[in-house]
């Protein structure tokens, strides 16, 4: 049997006495009906070691619990739902301890358990006269999750529906191990999910969890981590607990450990109230106000008191609580009940004490007299504050699902019969539960009333922040819901001192323009961040790709542009010096040119060599003229002009020079052994010998462009420099640094021969001066190439290269060109020009006469003497080409 007297009618005669010990509880509350539902409310707190129950609990437990007797009322009131039959109840106090609500729960199975009576007598022997107890149909309650899985465990051995108003564990969903629970409030993964939305709407993605130890605070951060971590996008950083009996410094210590991963902010709570109002606590003794952003769970939702006093720390919390209203019936009912009207509770008394601050008078009991008495003439809400529990909404509903799932299954079972029929006496617990499975109503707040396949509520939840500044009344402001999914008002969010840009609780920074994300292993949301360097530009967010070669990242490095094409200007620096000392030298070429074809007669001209002489300076023009080809921008023509006349001219002097200085050579040498003249040395062996050597250069140049066309080419490569912004791709020639040098070898070649004749021909007589001058040309020409060719081939892997190696080979060429120019035609234009009394003609002489006069300028020179026979000699002034001329006439 269970606790509790014995029923007097038992035993009419001498009935047994069983006195209530002092201390205990009142057992229960019973309201006769034809169908009568459990109930089970926390209607006292959780008890002090080795007492199971403690003060009541004027909200969760006496609110509560008259929402279901009023819901109770409404329902036997009502004509249209379940007529002709009345809802009876046995309400059980659970005392907030699963293992004190699973004992009295055992008073719903009474009924069903057969017990064996055989040896139970009466004072007199007489057996005694048992009633049997009610038949608990369905069991409204309970409210902890930890007491409904306890109860659910026992009520499915005897098939008992059951339907919670509060608990939310996400273990309660699973409908193999507690298949007859059902409940209206929705289960904790869908606030789960609510929080997860929140806490990516506000761009968060590293938090961390902190938990009450026990089923609601395991299981909703249980459902958190599990739903973050198949939706992706949010880490945790730490998932701590709150031990059930904390020690001395525990709290210290857990905000201890939460800083120790502080870009971690937010932090998500499924905490009872003492636990939430001790963290906030402790968080206040750390100086950590504004540092945390709190996402609290239904638990917390819009209680005042788990912040009292701790306003400051809590400012910004954003909670979530189950969408619900305020049921103005119920206020007029709970109201206007009194000790007079309500003794069917037999826990009011006690409410009524606390909610007063005064004491009833008991027979037999002394008034205290600190304490004030009661009068029974008190108001709730009038002399004492009231404010409706927040689940009285859900209380109601409960008892609204079983009243409609018991009248559609009397619709069906007892189509027309005033009570119960024999089709539900006794109530089949499973068709029952099919039936409220099905149920489907606008409940107490006019949202509607249903259950999935496991028995669940859909989630509608109101998301609340607790703002302290910018409000009239500082407290909590609706600021968006969840229904499925999420609508958040950001802008009407604020935080810790009024700020309104939402704070960031990110393991790492979100990357810039042209960074990668290397993450770090085993944490998806934290990462480092890697600058796109050199060409590369952001592919994505964890790849830098190198751009085509043709072009270079944008300035933020999240896409490539092409790269800029540049080519030698005119305006250029680079390019005005060559261009100055080409236009000065082909001026110069031109007057030279036009004073011998005045003078083209005189003996000075006649003397130089007229035809080699026009050979040589049209030479020199194209050398100072490829200045121009060179600066011009590139196209077919003008490489097709570049490759022919880069080492045409050069080609034509050095090949004019070298037949020169080797005729030179050749008729002293000739001398020396005999009187006959050597061979080809008149002017037209002298221009076949000039062309010949530079048909080679042309034809080598043809065969060239024959073999390969030209074209212009845009080489990125040349300054595609460490920093992208300076790169640039050069519009030039297809002509490589090796085709150039090879393209001018040919008249370097000829260079270095014409210098070898010219050293050779360096002991001619002084007064046959046309070698020494050649002499010096050659010797002043090499060193200008000797210094041409470091430069050239120095800077190839300069940026500047473009510039410097076309100044350098441009300069080089008008350089030579200028010591050819200035050596050996100037002094002969100055004597034409200002001392033409100079410019005669001088006597002829027979080429025995003038070996004679070569062999004796020898011995003199060989003895030192610098003095020669002026009857053997040349006149002065003349060369050895005039001899040779005068020689030849």
């Amino acid at each position: 049997w269970p606790p509790g007297p014995i029923h007097p009618a038992a035993c009419p005669i001498s009935p047994p006495h069983f006195p209530l010990q002092q201390g205990t509880q009142p057992f229960s509350i019973r309201i006769e009906g034809d169908v009568t539902l459990g109930g089970l409310f926390p209607v006292h707190a959780r008890g002090l070691a080795g007492v199971p129950c403690g003060e009541v609990k004027k909200e969760k437990g006496i609110h509560r619990m008259e929402a279901m007797l009023y819901a109770l009322d409404q329902i036997n009131a009502d004509p249209q739902l379940l007529p002709n039959l009345t809802l009876g109840a046995r309400i059980l106090d659970t005392c907030s301890r699963d293992t004190y609500a699973l004992e009295q729960s055992l008073t719903f199975v009474q009924a069903l358990i057969q017990k064996d009576t055989s040896d139970v007598r009466c004072a007199d022997g007489r057996p005694p006269l048992l009633t049997r107890p009610e038949r608990v149909v369905a069991v409204v309650g309970a409210s902890a999750s930890s007491v409904s899985i306890m109860v659910a465990n026992v009520l499915r051995l005897f098939a008992i529906p059951q339907i919670s108003y509060a608990s939310t564990a996400p273990e309660l969903s699973d409908n193999n191990r507690y298949d007859y629970f059902s409940r209206v409030v929705p289960p904790d993964s869908y606030q789960a999910q609510a929080m997860l939305d929140v806490v990516k709407a506000l761009g968060w993605n590293y938090v961390s969890t902190l938990a009450s130890e026990g089923n609601y605070g395991e299981s909703g951060v249980e459902a958190f981590v599990q739903i973050s971590r198949e939706a992706g996008g949010v880490c945790i950083a730490q998932s701590m607990k709150i031990p059930r009996e904390p020690r001395a410094g525990e709290f210290d210590k857990l905000i201890k450990r939460l800083m120790e991963t502080p870009n971690a902010r937010g932090i998500i709570i499924f905490a009872n109230e003492d636990d939430i109002k001790r963290v906030l606590e402790a968080a206040r003794r750390a100086s950590l106000t504004g540092h945390f952003l709190w996402v609290g769970s239904d638990s917390w939702g819009s209680k005042i008191s788990p912040i009292l006093r701790q306003e400051e720390v809590a400012e910004g919390a954003v909670t979530i609580l189950p969408k619900r209203a305020s049921i103005d019936g119920f206020d007029q009912y709970f109201t206007s009940r009194s000790l007079e009207n309500n003794r069917r509770n037999i826990w009011f008394a006690e409410f009524w004490e606390d909610d007063f601050k005064c004491k009833l008078t008991r027979p037999g009991a002394q008034p205290e007299e600190a304490t004030r008495k009661c009068t029974g003439e008190e108001r709730i809400g009038r002399d004492s504050t009231y404010e409706q529990e927040g689940k009285v909404q859900f209380v109601i509903d409960a008892v609204y699902a079983m009243a409609h799932a018991l009248h559609n299954m009397h619709l069906d079972l007892c189509p027309g019969a005033p009570g119960l029929c024999e089709r539900m006496d006794p109530m089949d617990g499973r068709t029952l539960l099919h039936y409220i499975r099905g149920v489907t109503f606008n409940g107490s707040a006019g949202t509607p009333v249903m259950f999935n396949e496991n028995g669940d509520a859909p989630g509608r939840y109101d998301i609340f922040q607790y703002q302290l500044t910018n409000t009239t009344v500082p407290g909590y402001k609706a600021i968006g819901q969840w229904t499925e999914y999420l609508r958040l008002n950001v802008s009407e969010m604020q935080w810790s001192g009024g700020q309104q840009d939402i704070p960031s609780s990110v393991c790492s920074l979100p990357c810039g323009p042209g960074e990668r994300k290397k993450m770090v292993k085993g944490v998806p949301c934290c990462w480092h961040c890697e600058l796109c360097d050199g060409y590369q530009y952001q592919l994505d967010e964890f790849t830098c790709e190198t751009c085509p070669f043709d072009m270079r990242p944008s300035p933020n490095r999240t896409a490539c542009r092409p790269t800029p094409i540049v080519k030698l200007e005119w305006s250029s620096p680079w390019a005005v010096l060559p261009v100055c000392l080409a236009m000065a030298g082909i001026l110069s070429t031109t007057f030279v040119v036009v004073t011998f074809v005045r003078h083209n007669n005189t003996p000075i001209v006649r003397a130089s060599g007229r035809e080699l002489s026009y050979v040589l300076l049209t030479g020199i023009f194209l050398i100072y003229a490829i200045t121009f080809l060179m600066i011009a921008e590139p196209g077919v023509v003008v490489c097709a002009a570049r490759r022919l006349f880069l080492g045409l001219g050069m080609a034509l002097s050095y090949s004019a020079l070298l037949t020169k200085t080797n005729r030179i050579y050749r008729i002293f040498e000739q001398g020396k052994k005999a009187v006959t003249p050597p061979r080809f040395i008149s002017p037209t062996s002298q221009l076949a010998i000039t062309f010949s050597l530079s048909a080679v250069q042309l034809v080598g140049t043809l065969a060239w462009l024959g073999a390969l066309p030209p074209h212009s080419v845009i080489d990125y490569e040349e300054q595609r420099v460490p920093n992208p912004e300076a790169a640039r791709g050069v519009l030039k020639c297809d002509m490589s640094d090796l085709s150039l040098i090879c393209c001018l070898g040919y008249s370097l070649l000829l260079m270095v021969t014409c210098t070898v004749y010219a050293i050779k021909a360096r002991g001619v007589p002084e007064t046959f001066n046309e070698a020494k001058p050649i002499g010096f040309t050659m010797y002043t020409t090499c060193i200008v190439w000797l210094a041409f060719v470091p430069i050239f081939f120095g800077t190839a892997q300069s940026a500047e290269k473009i510039y410097i190696q076309t100044t350098t080979l441009t300069v080089s060429m008008s350089l030579s060109a200028s010591v050819s120019l200035g050596m050996l035609y100037v002094p002969k234009v100055y004597v034409i020009i200002f001392h033409p009394e100079q410019n005669v003609a001088k006597r002829k002489r027979s080429f025995k006469a003038a070996a004679t006069t070569i062999s004796a300028s020898t011995r003199l020179s060989q003895k030192g003497s610098e003095h020669q026979n002026g009857a053997d000699a040349a006149p002065a002034g003349s060369d050895e080409q005039t001899w040779v001329m005068r020689l030849v006439q």
